[in-house]
């Protein structure tokens, strides 16, 4: 393991968030769970309630945190059904600016919307309906403005995760191949990955970042029959 860090994470409660949380407490990481009604066990968690609606209580919730227990990164694991783009680009700026101003490393999880289709470069993924439908358009378009924010942040130490096309909860194996602006697929055009194993990536870019301010992840192996 790599020396331990202090790691927040806003959306704790999440389907990414909590799998997040589970991932750096293994790994012997202190972390603070922050939602609205966070709840652990865990000694290595320290749950701490927030809405991350209230700009005012999210800067003054990280900041305390950074100061009084050395918070070193922030996982933005945030999301909205419906889905609620203002939010959604509201929140991590401001993460963003709270990060700039004390030193913090930010990692966003966003959408697999921002990257170039595999067999068309010029292409977004949010706007190939091979694998982005009209209904959930809104939700692809919200992760592009969210990419976009982090783009536009010229102070903010950030980096972007965009997890392949499906996302689901599943098995951790702790095996994933890694690629950086392109959806990655498997040699039967599958992209997916497990929640647990997203979290894995999670938690080796936080321990040893990459050169990247964007990338992706996808499972190493096809998608087991028993999770379709």
């Amino acid at each position: 393991m790599k020396t331990a860090m202090t790691i927040a994470v806003l959306g704790a409660t999440g389907m990414v968030g909590s799998r997040v949380i589970n991932e750096a407490s293994a790994r012997g990481h202190q972390v603070l769970a922050l939602s609205r009604k966070p709840a652990s066990d865990d000694p290595k968690v320290t749950p701490v309630a927030v809405d991350a609606n209230d700009i005012h209580a999210l800067r003054q919730v990280l900041t305390d945190s950074a100061s009084n227990r050395a918070v070193e990164a922030v996982v933005v694991a945030v999301r909205t059904a419906p889905v609620d783009q203002e939010f959604l680009v509201g929140t991590t700026r401001t993460v963003l600016d709270i990060a700039a101003q004390l030193g913090l490393r930010v990692l966003v999880v966003g959408g697999a919307g921002v990257l170039r289709s595999p067999d068309d470069p010029d292409l977004l993924v949010a706007d190939n309906p091979a694998y982005v439908p009209a209904e959930i358009k809104t939700i692809a378009a919200a992760g592009i403005a969210q990419l976009r924010t982090c783009q536009a942040h010229a102070s903010a130490n950030w980096v972007y995760l965009s997890p392949p096309a499906l996302l689901e909860p599943g098995e951790r194996t702790g095996r994933y191949r890694r690629g950086t602006d392109t959806l990655l697929t498997s040699a039967d055009g599958q992209s997916w990955i497990s929640a647990e194993d997203l979290a894995v990536a999670v938690v080796d870019e936080l321990e040893t970042p990459g050169p990247e301010h964007l990338f992706t992840v996808t499972h190493r192996d096809e998608r087991p029959t028993s999770a379709q």
